[in-house]
């Protein structure tokens, strides 16, 4: 299946008048850890026929990249455990520098040590490591059977290969509430930028998210007592706003999507592990790439982007409240993080 170069590129600009820069990739929906507040102890992964091949993931984002995309986040699910993770990042990566500004990674880490050096030689510079807690019991007890020393060994590896690691952290009410400060500290000796996140109501867990929520506003309450942070007007492409520790080279990230709404600077979109394009994390509506390209190749391909462009909605339908349905029925690890 060979790209067409005579499909002229069109702008991707969605109904609201958003320019669309910023493509994430989940891989596959599969995850060796079960974290908590993601998923259930006992998932049902979709079947591997039902995902894209490499081909098809390649040539979807090489036509994203056509139409405008300036940077692309491979995820999952924990996309290392793909087998052929490595060879879409060298495809991808051949883009860096000229069509394409970045290629970045999300991983839990447990496999970074194995794969740092070739994330590295296939163009990747910088990557997001999700760690919820440095205590090993901790660390088991929200992912159910990790081990922290693995995704720490990954970090190091990482640094080494030469790759900027920043760290992900999930706050969790309960969990982590006493380790925002210390990870803080951990990421400025390191001189490793952080990123904390609300959790999100995405996909059927068995706990209740409304006594895990814990919103950033009261997080940053606590933080400023320790911290001086002065605001950062860096941009990494992303929904967080930043923070800078002062006196160092580190940024705190702020990812609050109920707490603080950014869906009015949103300029992402998201393909699915199974081909779906979706327009917003909080939205049910999607277009199927994978049976336009299997039916009508890029040429259909570009005609479902244009719908999904369509009917980008303004705003995510993200709440947490004590009993209800999570906003979405798809988990997290299908769209990707």
């Amino acid at each position: 299946m060979a790209s067409d170069p005579a499909l002229a590129p069109k702008a991707l600009v969605d109904r609201h008048g958003r320019a669309i820069r910023y493509l994430r990739i989940s891989v596959t929906d599969r995850c060796d850890l079960r974290c908590r507040y993601c998923m259930s102890e006992r998932m049902t992964f979709l079947p591997r026929d039902a995902l894209l091949s490499l081909d098809e993931i390649a040539l979807i984002a090489e036509r994203f990249i056509a139409r405008g995309v300036r940077k692309i986040r491979l995820t999952g699910g924990e996309p290392l455990v793909r087998r052929d993770m490595i060879d879409l990042a060298r495809r991808l990566g051949r883009h860096v520098g000229t069509a394409l500004d970045e290629l970045t990674l999300t991983t839990n880490g447990t496999h970074l040590a194995e794969h740092a050096e070739a994330l590295f030689a296939a163009g990747i510079r910088r990557v997001n490591v999700s760690i919820d807690s440095r205590d090993p019991e901790t660390f088991r007890t929200i992912t159910r059977h990790g081990d922290v020393s693995k995704v720490l060994e990954g970090i190091a590896a990482a640094r080494a290969a030469g790759l900027a690691v920043k760290i992900n952290m999930v706050a969790l009410k309960g969990f982590n509430d006493r380790e925002f400060a210390p990870m803080l500290a951990w990421a400025v000796a390191q001189g490793m930028d952080l990123s904390l996140i609300e959790t999100m109501p995405l996909g059927t867990i068995d706990e209740d998210r409304a006594d895990r929520f814990l919103p950033l506003t009261r997080v940053m309450d606590e933080l400023r007592k320790q911290f001086d942070l002065l605001p950062d007007t860096h941009n990494s492409g992303g929904p967080a706003r930043y923070w800078r520790v002062a006196g160092t080279g580190t940024r705190l990230g702020l990812i609050s999507p109920l707490t603080g709404n950014f869906c009015a600077t949103c300029n992402r979109v998201r393909l699915s592990t199974d081909g779906r394009l979706h327009m917003c994390l909080g939205h049910e509506d999607s277009v199927d790439l994978k049976a336009a390209i299997r039916t009508g190749g890029l040429t259909l391909v570009d005609i479902r982007i244009d719908q999904a462009l369509g009917s980008k909605p303004e705003a995510h339908d993200f709440h947490i409240v004590r009993g209800a349905a999570p906003a979405v029925a798809r988990h997290m690890s299908v769209t990707g993080g």
